[in-house]
């Protein structure tokens, strides 16, 4: 049997740090912030391409805390940050280390490397390397005899201990173990951060599981004041505790299986916390010690199992506390649950950091699908959820420096080919102060988060100020939403979720982009079509209950010229027999002067097609396109940007054209170009809001009912992205 966990014991908690005001009073304890970001490809040596990959996966910190180390597998490299200055991290290069660093740490001005060297993974290899830091040399190496994995150094950095994985090959046997050779486990001696090879002591550790007794399979270690040591071998689902003194193992125990309910368990394109599992074994990944006699481990699962949350032992194996589906149903509540796993191992916790900070003892849960980091008080009974931090994408490692106030991730994702985001270093403070993040979650609805992905479209609620609507796009397939948003709270809320229909079931080939609010209560949808996928360029005109009553294909004037990327905007201008729908496209079709993009327009009284052409500005790299439009006053208000993110965002900027300049004419003729007036740049206002990663989905703007303007971010579902949205108000002058 499993540990059945329900969730609404944690409802309360849940809502508390969600939900409520993140304003603190003085006396209020300090949060984490991200105050810097760090692309590692800034590290990359002159003679490698500025497009190669690398990846911060193990991160640690020096004994000052003032330099960051990390390793970098696809570089075959260990990389160094500059934190001397944490709010401006600086370069430090790279070392490349002939073979692929799987492990780090740090111990008097030397860095400890693990370094697979490994032929094929039929004939594993690997040793250690201790670098000196300041010279950034290779001083020695010890033979480790396999394939290392994770590296640690006890309190007092007298002893260190590698796990020799000798991993399994997915492609053999479909990946099932036993697959020889096996691994073990080393303890060496440590002095002035140096290691005697001799030293080097080699723990068996065959027989000890009932999954495959002959192939261990060791993954994670960590020690506790007491110089014990605790092993994952996660394919086993076990754990093992070893005295480093002697080397030797001291007991074993089953990691066992959860009951979970209240998830997502399919890949359906559509959000549903009200699944089951039963009997998943945890598999974890990471381990930390909480004190000397409890350790938490991350339960991300690697063969058979991975239960989505984490699970605190004491060394004996008494099950002290099971998180259940808690967490991932806290990462849904703010848009970072990725829908695509769900299939699967859903958020996958896999890294572990703990340390105490002041008087207060914190463990942090990194999600690897989610792309966020669970800030937990250890509160010596059941833990307490404080914060959810986002991170880069895939974070791997992370290293807490109390003396510093400070937390650094390391992010293992690297898009740089794909055009998209590098892999980073985060970096976090803790001080007085307000939680940065997140911008806006959701309340539940019938018991279940109300999931949200890729709000692409806002308008206001008509007569209801501080209430907004936005829309969710082609990542929710299965379940297009109209979502209902309170932005007068602090982080804003969802507070509604309506799914759009056809004859009664959740629409079908659908990406929504844009949505404008009609007084009657209905809506107007702009829909971006595919044609490869079927999924046609369109408008909807959907009741208050969701259903459409009305598809409007576009005209053979436009469709004989698509390309995918179409309407992704849709705003109301005019009233009665004048009311005219006014799209914006996002980029060039086949028919359109490069550097200029159609705003077409429709009558639905009429049922009279026309458009307008747009001017776009012009950029080194990427390309550029608009991603709303919104009508206020005697302006229409239009989003356009370029499709870069972080430190390679150049344009994120608001123009507004006047109504008076929308004359359209008929399609498939001269249409008329039309004159516009930057009204904001939002690039200070992203790098300030993400402490330098921006963002490149800038797609939702409006006016609520007030004519207080928003933005909204798309997260893209944490596919290829870090998950974050960003929901804030704008600063606009004379706009009103």
């Amino acid at each position: 049997m499993g540990d059945f966990m329900t969730i609404s014991s944690r409802k309360a908690a849940l809502a508390a740090v969600l939900l409520a005001s993140v304003a603190f009073p003085a006396a209020a304890e300090p949060v984490f912030n991200r105050i810097a970001s760090f692309p590692v490809a800034e590290n990359l040596p002159a003679d490698k391409d500025k497009l190669s990959v690398s990846s911060a996966e193990i991160i640690t910190a020096t004994d000052d805390g003032n330099t960051l180390i990390y390793s970098d597998s696809p570089l075959g490299a260990i990389g160094f940050i500059d934190i001397t200055d944490a709010k401006a991290p600086k370069a430090g290069g790279a070392l490349m280390m002939d073979g692929e660093p799987t492990s780090v740490t740090s111990s008097a001005g030397k860095a400890l490397v693990a370094v697979n060297t490994s032929e094929s993974k039929a004939k594993p290899s690997g040793r250690l390397a201790i670098v000196d830091v300041a010279t950034k040399k290779i001083e020695s190496t010890c033979d480790l005899g396999g394939q290392p994995d994770s590296i640690a150094l006890n309190k007092d950095k007298t002893l260190g201990t590698i796990a020799i994985e000798n991993e399994r090959d997915e492609d053999v046997n479909d990946g099932k173990i036993p697959q020889m050779p096996a691994g073990d486990l080393v303890v060496f001696q440590v002095k002035n951060g140096t290691v005697d090879c001799g030293t080097i002591k080699h723990v068996a550790l065959t027989g000890l599981t009932g999954v495959a007794p002959e192939d261990p399979e060791p993954e994670f270690v960590a020690f506790n004041g007491l110089n014990e040591i605790a092993l994952t071998l996660q394919e086993n689902n076990e754990i093992v505790i070893i005295d480093a003194n002697t080397a030797e193992v001291k007991t074993h125990f089953s990691a066992g299986s959860v009951d979970l309910s209240g998830i997502d368990t399919k890949r359906d394109g559509a959000l549903k916390f009200s699944g089951e599992a039963k009997g998943v074994l945890r598999e974890p990944d990471a381990v930390k010690w909480l004190d000397d006699n409890r350790l938490v481990v991350a339960n991300e699962g690697d063969y058979q199992g991975g239960s989505r949350g984490f699970t605190i032992f004491d060394k004996t194996g008494k099950l002290l506390y099971e998180s259940g589906a808690s967490f991932e149903r806290a990462v849904a509540h703010i848009g970072h649950y990725p829908e695509s796993r769900s299939g699967s191992k859903g958020v996958e916790p896999e890294g572990l950091e703990a340390a105490k900070f002041g008087d207060i003892k914190y463990f942090f849960l990194l999600a690897e699908r989610a792309s966020v980091v669970g800030v937990y008080k250890d509160t010596g009974a059941d833990p307490e959820l404080v914060q959810l931090l986002p991170s880069g994408i895939s974070p791997e490692g992370a290293i807490a420096i109390p003396a510093r106030n400070l937390f650094a991730t390391a992010n293992e994702v690297d898009l740089g080919k794909d055009g998209g985001a590098r892999s980073h270093v985060m970096i976090y403070e803790r001080s007085e102060g307000e939680k940065a993040y997140p911008e806006i979650v959701s309340a539940e609805k019938d018991g279940n988060p109300i999931g949200f992905a890729a709000l692409s479209g806002l308008a206001a609620v008509p007569g209801k100020p501080g209430m907004l609507y936005a829309v969710s796009d082609s990542v929710l397939g299965s379940q297009p939403t109209i979502y209902t948003i309170d932005a007068s709270k602090k982080p804003a809320v969802i507070t509604d979720a309506l799914v759009v229909k056809r004859d009664g079931a959740p629409a079908q080939k659908l990406d929504i982009e844009g949505i404008a609010a009609a007084a009657d209560g209905s809506f107007w949808l702009a829909s971006e079509g595919y044609s490869e996928r079927l999924v046609p360029h369109a408008l909807y005109n959907v009741n208050a209950k969701g259903d459409i009553k009305a598809e409007i294909a576009l005209p053979k004037e436009l469709v004989a010229n698509e390309i995918r990327y179409g309407f992704e905007g849709v705003t109301i201008v005019g009233t009665g027999d004048d009311m005219t729908l006014w799209m914006a496209v996002q980029r060039e079709w086949s028919d359109d002067e490069k550097g200029f993009v159609k705003l077409v327009s429709y009558n639905p009284k009429k049922k009279e097609w026309g458009a307008v052409r747009y001017p776009l500005d012009k950029t080194e790299s990427g390309w550029v396109g608009l991603s709303e439009i919104s009508a206020q006053g005697d302006s229409v208000y239009i989003i356009e940007r370029d499709n870069l993110v972080a430190d390679a965002a150049r344009l994120k900027k608001l123009y507004k054209v006047a109504i008076s300049e929308l004359k359209p004419a008929k399609l498939g003729g001269e249409l008329p170009v039309v004159k516009k007036t930057e009204a904001h740049d939002f690039l200070g206002q992203l790098k300030t809001a993400t402490n330098g990663y921006v963002l490149d989905k800038l797609e939702g703007f409006t006016f609520d009912a007030s004519g207080k303007p928003y933005a909204v971010t798309d997260n893209d579902g944490v596919s290829d992205s870090s998950g974050e949205t960003l929901f804030f108000p704008v600063d606009l002058v004379g706009t009103n």
